[in-house]
């Protein structure tokens, strides 16, 4: 197959998207806002097409193995990398926080401080471990399919694949019917994914119009410490990890460059799941290992998010002159630990965690979110990039824990993306 011209390349045309979107919304800032449908439009069509991805990826792992306990054990070891990374990201925040004081100097006045944080106080106290948990069971069987609770998707998939094992003798036709259905949908994605660059301007060109690059200049050393806090996480954490277990950070990220390109754009990790997963699955991973902690993590692996919270918390100490000891400093981490996971799921789950995290430590006002209310959007990009990259490299790992890596399909995938890509457009 010939190879495709630059300009045709689906990343690039997101960069120029992206760039464009940048110039509308800083020299046409009320035209760039109008473009928000476009942005939002995409999106939604993503997300039309995430839980059917979901089930059949998942259903058809489980399906064909003839070993349930597999699964079982997948999910633990799932669950431990998730807990034990996402604690690190915390710990690091804190570190970078206190090491380079991103909100020292600023000096405000707690009650000076004005601006609406209560929808997230909302939502905040809404997540309950109880409610939390309830969340997870859908009102009927094929309700998670229409709707875009993942974790609904994942309980309702787990219960499907384990019950064709379990009657494989009569249910072999609905394996069979599964898997042929599997084909039209990943074409639809195919389909949406052109529209990638549509959504990435869009979406640009709105944040850039309403809230303008100079809304991020005041706050600039925050913006960019959390990004370069991020940045040193994947390169040198997840990089470690990632050369432990025999592949390369840099290449497996720029073998995902279109989904990486189209979370920057969008700002929603959720934009690249669909291709995540089929990419993930071409480079070698067995489709249980994808189809279980793609989604899982999703929700329970925020790497970005968990940076961020700690992060910005100590920000808004600092910039309101609030002496946090050593203490309660860890009171903040271990409170951030839980409330990350009792938030899964939930819209706006940075500024919500956040919320649920400040709400339990009473010596920084809830009413400091609103220094960084207007700023969250420019980070919201770098968390959504963290989260995804730290899921990609958690499905590797697990399925090279499990055994279920071709190692030679994945070495092969990272020195020829060009290849897998033209592959996945057949």
């Amino acid at each position: 197959m010939k190879a495709k011209k630059i300009y045709q390349q689906l990343y690039f045309q997101v960069v120029v998207a992206i760039i464009a979107g940048i110039l509308l919304g800083k020299f046409y800032p009320e035209l760039g806002e109008k473009m928000k449908p476009l942005g939002d439009g995409f999106i939604k069509l993503v997300k039309m097409i995430i839980a059917p991805v979901i089930f059949i990826t998942l259903t058809l792992g489980i399906a064909h193995m003839t070993d349930l306990k597999k699964v079982g054990r997948i999910a633990i070891k799932a669950m431990i990398y998730f807990l034990t990374f996402s604690t690190l990201a915390l710990i690091i925040g804190l570190i970078v926080g206190n090491v380079l004081q991103p909100g020292h100097g600023l000096n405000i006045d707690p009650s000076t401080l004005s601006g609406d944080v209560s929808q997230y106080q909302q939502k905040a106290h809404e997540s309950t471990l109880t409610g939390f948990i309830m969340n997870i069971i859908p009102e009927t069987l094929f309700s998670p399919l229409v709707g875009e609770n993942i974790l609904q998707v994942l309980l309702v998939a787990i219960l499907m694949g384990v019950a064709l094992v379990l009657t494989k003798e009569k249910s072999g036709k609905v394996t069979e019917f599964l898997q042929d259905l599997s084909t039209p949908v990943f074409k639809i994605v195919h389909m949406l994914m052109k529209l990638a660059p549509i959504g990435a301007f869009g979406a640009m060109a709105f944040t850039i119009g309403k809230y303008g690059l100079h809304s991020v200049l005041n706050l600039l050393f925050l913006v960019g410490t959390f990004y370069i806090t991020s940045a040193l996480f994947v390169v040198l954490v997840l990089g470690a990890v990632a050369w432990y277990n025999g592949f390369n950070i840099f290449k497996l990220m720029y073998y995902l460059k279109e989904e990486l390109l189209l979370v920057l754009g969008t700002s929603s990790s959720e934009s690249a799941l669909p291709g995540l997963m089929e990419k993930l699955e071409k480079a070698g991973c067995s489709r249980t290992i994808v189809g279980l902690v793609v989604p899982t993590g999703y929700s329970f692996n925020l790497d970005g998010t968990n940076i961020y919270m700690t992060l910005a918390s100590l920000f808004i100490a600092q910039a309101l002159n609030i002496h946090l000891p050593i203490e309660k400093q860890i009171m903040l981490l271990l409170v951030a630990m839980l409330s990350s996971k009792g938030a899964a799921g939930v819209t706006g789950a940075g500024f919500v965690t956040l919320a649920a995290t400040l709400a339990v430590v009473p010596e920084i006002p809830i009413a400091g979110m609103t220094l960084i209310l207007g700023i969250d959007k420019f980070m919201s990009e770098c968390r959504a990039l963290t989260n995804v990259i730290g899921n990609s490299v958690a499905t590797v790992v697990v399925a090279n824990w499990e055994k279920q890596l071709d190692k030679e399909q994945l070495k092969y995938s990272l020195d020829h993306p060009g290849d897998i890509e033209k592959k996945l457009e057949v």
